[in-house]
C-alpha cells in the first residue's frame, strides 16, 4: 500500500525526505501517526526513525524550515521541532536490550527492522517511507493493518517477553484498547494477566499517566474493566478492587459497588470532560467496604462512607503521585458531600438545607449535582427517572436560595477583627464561637445575610458570654 498522495498534503514530508536524501540516510514516519493515518483520524505528534543519527536530520530538517529551533535530548539520542502546531520527533533506529529488574533498555544503533521489532503493538509498528525510493511506501512487518481493521491490539513479538521487558506496555495494551475501542488478543491478554506483578518496577507516575489517560476516554469503564480482569488494577488501586463482590445474609444482598462505581463512572463521562470530577466518581464510595454492616432489621447499610471516603482521599492520591492541590480538595469536597442532594431529593427541601449545600459546595455547586446525577444507577428506570425529577426541584430550589441569599459567595457580614476590637478579646476560640453562630443563624434562615441583623445578634451572643462592649 502506498501513501504517496496523504504525504503529499504536508509540506514537513516533503522537507523530511529531501533532507534524510541529502545525508544519505534512510528516513521513516513511524508509529502512532501511521496508525491514526490509517484510521482517518488527526495526528499532531509525528514520530521518525532514521537509520543513522536522529540529531543530524533533525538538525538538517531545521535548516530547510527556515532555522527553527531543535530541543535536542543527548542522553536519549532524540531531537524535537515544533512547527505549525505538528510536534516532530527524530530519532536512530534502535536495537533494545533488557535486565529482569528495570524496564530501562540497553539500547544500540540498528536498522529498520530492529526499531520496528522493539515496538509495542502491531498497530504501532508500520512505518512510511520518506526517501525518494520508497517514498510512501508502507513497511507493515506484523500485519499490523490488518489488526487495525480487525480491531485488535496484539504485540509484535511473543507477548510475554514484551511485557516482562517492559512492564508499562501492558497499561498501555489497555489504555490503546479503552481509546480506540479495540479488542486484545486473546494470547497477548493472558500474558498481561501473567505478568501483571512485573507492575511492580513501574514507576507510580508513568502508571497513573496511562490511567489518566483511559479515565479520559468516553466509555472508561471498559479500560477498568480490563484492567480488574487482568489483576493490574490491584498491583497499584487495591482500595478500588475491594468494591468488587456482593455479600448475601438472610437473602439480602447489597449491589457490587464496583460496577456501580464504573456506571457513575461512565454517566460523569456523558455529561463532563473534567478528569478531577471523574476521579470524583471513583472515588466518591471507596470507602464503602470498610464502612460494611448488617444488621437485620435496614439490611446492609454503609453510614458514615461519604465521611471516611473524603478522609482516605489524600492518603489514595499521595500514594498515587496525584497532585495534593486544589484538584485533590475538590474531589475530597464532592466525595465528602455526594450525598446530601440525594438526601435533599428525597424529602421536602429547606430553604435552610438548601442554604447548608449551597455554602458547602460553593463554586463546585454544579460538579456536585453532575455527580449526584451520575451516581443515580438502578435497573429501574422508573426510579432513575423519579429521582431525576427530584433533582430538578432541587437545583430549581437552589438557583432561587441563592439568588435571593449569594450564599456561594457568602462573606461573613461580622469581621473577626471588629469582634476582637469591640470586646478588647485576644484572637482564639471565643472569637470562632461568635462568628460560626452568625454563620449558622444565616444559613438557618434565623437572620438574613445583612449586617445590622447581624451586628445585633452579635450583641445577644457576647452578653451570654458575658463579654462587655468597649467604648469607643
Amino acid at each position: 500500500m502506498n501513501f504517496s498522495s496523504k504525504l503529499d498534503s504536508n509540506q514537513v514530508f516533503t522537507t523530511i525526505g529531501e533532507a534524510a536524501d541529502r545525508l544519505g540516510v534512510e528516513c521513516y514516519v513511524v508509529g502512532g501517526y501511521v496508525r491514526d493515518l490509517i484510521l482517518d483520524r488527526q495526528g499532531k505528534d509525528i514520530d521518525f526513525v532514521c537509520v543513522g543519527s536522529g540529531i543530524a536530520l533533525a538538525q538538517e530538517v531545521a535548516k530547510s524550515l527556515g532555522g527553527k529551533r531543535v530541543t535536542i535530548f543527548k542522553n536519549f539520542g532524540t531531537a524535537r521541532i515544533d512547527w505549525e502546531g505538528f510536534e516532530l520527533e527524530f530519532v536512530g533506529a534502535r536495537k533494545e536490550s533488557y535486565r529482569e529488574d528495570s524496564r530501562k533498555p540497553l539500547v544500540e544503533d540498528g536498522t529498520l527492522e530492529d526499531d520496528q521489532n522493539r515496538r509495542d503493538f502491531t498497530i504501532n509498528a508500520m512505518a512510511i517511507g520518506l526517501n525518494a525510493e520508497n517514498w510512501g511506501t508502507l513497511m507493515d512487518p506484523f500485519d499490523g493493518r490488518t489488526d487495525i481493521k480487525k480491531k485488535i491490539i496484539r504485540t509484535p513479538l511473543a507477548p510475554e517477553i514484551t511485557f516482562s521487558d517492559d512492564p508499562l506496555r501492558m497499561m498501555r495494551a489497555i489504555r490503546f484498547a479503552a481509546q480506540l475501542n479495540f479488542d486484545i488478543e486473546a494470547i497477548t491478554f493472558e500474558a498481561i494477566s501473567k505478568n501483571a506483578s512485573r507492575l511492580k518496577i513501574v514507576s507510580m507516575e508513568r502508571i497513573i499517566d496511562e490511567l489518566n489517560k483511559i479515565i479520559r476516554t468516553s466509555t472508561p469503564s471498559y479500560g477498568f474493566k480490563l484492567l480488574f480482569h487482568s489483576g493490574l488494577l490491584k498491583e497499584f488501586f487495591p482500595e478500588m478492587v475491594e468494591l468488587h463482590g456482593v455479600e448475601n445474609i438472610d437473602n439480602k444482598g447489597h449491589k457490587d459497588n464496583f460496577y456501580h462505581t464504573l456506571q457513575v463512572l461512565d454517566n460523569t463521562a456523558k455529561t463532563s470532560d473534567d478528569l478531577w470530577l471523574r476521579w470524583a466518581a471513583i472515588l466518591h464510595d471507596i470507602a464503602k467496604p470498610a464502612t460494611k454492616r448488617f444488621d437485620k432489621v435496614h439490611g446492609w447499610t454503609f453510614h458514615g462512607h461519604e465521611d471516611k471516603g473524603a478522609r482516605m482521599v489524600p492518603k489514595i492520591f499521595r500514594r498515587l503521585k496525584l497532585p495534593l492541590d486544589e484538584r485533590m480538595d475538590f474531589v475530597q469536597k464532592l466525595v465528602r458531600l455526594h450525598l446530601r442532594p440525594i438526601a435533599l431529593a428525597k424529602e421536602i427541601v429547606t430553604d435552610a438545607a438548601v442554604r447548608r449545600l449551597l455554602f458547602e459546595a460553593g463554586e463546585d455547586t454544579e460538579a456536585l449535582m453532575l455527580l449526584c446525577r451520575a451516581d443515580i444507577t438502578s435497573k429501574n428506570d422508573e426510579k432513575v427517572s423519579r429521582y431525576l425529577r427530584n433533582f430538578d426541584l432541587v437545583e430549581e430550589r437552589m438557583v432561587a436560595v441563592e439568588e435571593k441569599d449569594k450564599v456561594r459567595s457568602f462573606q461573613p457580614p461580622i469581621k473577626g477583627d471588629e469582634i476582637i476590637e469591640l470586646f478588647n478579646i485576644p484572637p482564639g476560640r471565643v472569637v470562632g464561637e461568635i462568628k460560626e453562630q452568625i454563620k449558622d443563624a444565616i444559613l438557618d434562615g434565623e437572620i438574613e445575610n445583612d449586617r445590622e441583623q447581624a451586628y445585633a445578634l452579635m450583641l445577644k451572643i457576647a452578653q451570654k458570654k458575658g463579654l462587655t462592649q468597649i467604648d469607643k
